[in-house]
């Protein structure tokens, strides 16, 4: 496996299996910021010698590439995917809903890791595992890279798949962000069960409809 100075490397999971950690996972999460659906997690357990090529934050990547990586580390590692709901984040928040999922993902790997490494700069309350946090993980840390490219893509398939139910919102495209259009389609449509009201926008559109009816 190549290491390039500009892409995700390997180097935090080789130093953790240097000192001894038999599994190193790589944790991160999708859907903080739409305004429907739920939040995303996934925790990937790469095998060194056997590590896909073009792995990248998934933001770098272009649709058709994180399919096909996507596929690729399902091939040759450890995975996990977890949510949390749009009724936990209503109830919870999202900061907290997003690390309930990223927990979750760990508690669903095979065995416990014996150390995650964590997208962001915040470690999950409860997690099963020592861990590291890693400020833009998923640019810099190969674990973390699959991770994010999992979770984005079994994210996108769940919004398509409420898209067909509640169609109009263009959750197929948008993935439940509050583009133009879902917005447009918030006022002329209506709020969703799938919806978060504990958003401003979504709470608003409630307000509005309340004020309406009173």
């Amino acid at each position: 496996m190549s290491i390039t100075a500009h892409g995700p490397h390997f180097l935090f999971e080789t130093e953790a299996l240097a000192t001894g950690a038999l599994r190193v996972a790589g944790v991160d999460e999708v859907g903080r910021g739409p305004l429907a659906g739920p939040v995303t997690a996934a925790a990937v357990i790469l095998d060194p010698k056997r590590i896909p090529e073009g792995l990248n934050d998934s933001k770098a990547l272009t649709a058709k590439r994180r399919a096909v990586l996507h596929d690729a580390i399902l091939e040759v590692a450890e995975v996990s995917v977890a949510h949390a709901s749009v009724a936990e984040i209503d109830e919870i928040n999202i900061l907290r809903a997003a690390q309930l999922a990223m927990t979750r993902a760990l508690e669903g790997l095979s065995r416990t890791p014996c150390l995650a490494l964590v997208d962001g700069n915040l470690l999950p309350r409860d997690m099963p595992c020592e861990g590291r946090a890693i400020v833009k993980g998923d640019a810099v840390c190969l674990s973390i890279s699959a991770a994010s490219i999992v979770a984005k893509i079994r994210r996108d398939r769940i919004m398509w798949a409420l898209a067909q139910q509640y169609p109009g919102y263009g959750w197929e495209t948008n993935a439940g962000y509050g583009s133009k259009s879902h917005m447009a389609a918030l006022q002329s449509l209506g709020v969703t069960p799938h919806h978060r009201r504990s958003f401003k926008p979504v709470h608003n559109i409630l307000y509005q409809e309340k004020n309406v009816t009173d």
